[in-house]
């Protein structure tokens, strides 16, 4: 951050406007393009490439989904990209043990050192193979985990068979069996259940909020912005992940305003505002590609899901006019954005004056349209739910 700081002032100070602006995009856009890259193998038809959809948001007839069936359809090592966060992405691999991937050279042929983590994917018992696999990726320093597919499938095939149907048991039974079945292979694991079909049921928030313990700091908000929302605390966290931010944005804006140049620091201001509110939208979901795929994953109308949101900034594309006539609408930022300008020409204390009110503006309309966004962001949870509306309040 500081050599940004640095390197923005230095351009100003040259009256080089394009060459700041340039530097601030390049800075967000390296923050927002963290790679992450996720491994999710198993032995053929355990479900990978449906959970590989499922975790991008897209269904498997969606263009660009990883292909499905009832027989081995993943050749090679495909990536998939999620359609937000091109930065994240998903690596459907063929089945470990398959004539082409044999299990002891499993590893070498997907080049392992790629990725950053391994979910094993099984749709029944685990096999000698998965747990093969699991110890190798284990001898050479990556993470692995176990997931069971296909829950929804097996509850409902235990209910039309039993007389005294109760799911928790039922869901218990299962983990038992497969941490038993790993067990009894020589290794101890937790088993994440999951069904692609609804990622917010069963295992799958535990399975995120393990994931994100595990991996490196710098990586997590990759995860995390690419995330559906499962549920409301993963908007929760976005927000905060977005509200850790500000400040910095602030910085930036702050150190710009404290070159006496006329004008310079609204033009980068507005380049930086964009930037940065583009990355709210996508992040909360609230833009067009994201609420169709959202709104045919549920079945709910398109025109619900817009029916709901409130923020103008949401389902279009933010530019600097539409962040102008935003921004107008708040009386108090305004008059500090005005006032900045002023204060940059008073001796001595101008310039810390000025750099003080441009930190305010910024931090203060980065936190209201954030605020604006992240309730939206609810609301749309809630009506994809099919629950009533209302308010969020962080």
């Amino acid at each position: 951050m500081e050599d940004l700081i640095s390197a923005v002032k230095q351009a100003l100070r040259n009256n080089d406007t394009a060459t700041a602006v340039e530097q601030i995009q390049e800075y967000l856009e390296k923050e927002r393009n963290i790679p992450l890259n996720i491994a999710v193998t198993g032995e053929c038809g355990s479900g990978k490439s449906t959970f590989v959809n499922a975790f991008r948001g897209i269904k498997n007839k969606d263009e660009g989904a990883a292909p499905t069936g009832a027989v081995e359809t993943t050749t090679e090592v495909t990536p998939y990209t999620h359609p937000n966060y091109p930065n994240v992405t998903l690596w459907d691999c063929p089945g470990i043990g398959t004539t082409r991937f044999p299990a002891k050279k499993y590893l070498e042929l997907v080049e392992f050192e790629k990725f950053d983590f391994f979910i094993i994917i099984s749709a029944d018992r685990f096999r000698e193979n998965d747990v093969k696999l699991a110890q190798e990726i284990e001898r050479v320093g990556k993470k692995f985990y176990f997931v069971r597919s296909k829950i929804d499938h097996n509850l409902r095939d235990e209910e039309e068979s039993q007389k005294e149907f109760d799911a928790q048991k039922t869901l218990a039974s299962i983990k038992k069996n497969c941490t038993d079945g790993l067990r009894e292979l020589g290794i101890e694991s937790p088993v994440f259940l999951v069904s692609s079909r609804d990622l917010r049921c069963y295992d799958f928030p535990l399975l995120h909020q393990t994931l994100e313990t595990d991996l490196p700091v710098h990586k997590r908000d990759a995860l995390l912005l690419a995330m559906p929302n499962i549920n409301e605390e993963i908007i929760i966290k976005k927000k905060e992940a977005f509200q850790a931010k500000i400040k910095y944005y602030a910085i930036v804006s702050g150190a710009v305003a404290g070159v006496p140049l006329p004008g310079l620091s609204f033009c980068v201001d507005l380049a930086l505002l964009v930037s940065v509110v583009t990355s709210y939208v996508l992040g909360f979901g609230l833009d067009i590609p994201s609420l169709k795929r959202l709104s045919a994953t549920t079945g709910v109308p398109y025109k619900e899901l817009l029916d709901v949101i409130i923020s103008p900034q949401a389902v279009v594309k933010v530019d600097k006019e539409l962040i102008m006539k935003l921004v107008a609408q708040f009386a108090v930022v305004g008059a500090m954005m005005a006032s900045e300008e002023v204060c940059k020409w008073i001796p001595l204390f101008g310039i810390p004056a000025a750099a003080a009110l441009s930190f305010t503006a910024t931090y203060s309309i980065l936190k209201r349209f954030l605020n604006m966004l992240a309730n939206d962001a609810q609301l749309v949870f809630k009506r994809a739910l099919g629950l009533n509306t209302s308010v969020f309040k962080p």
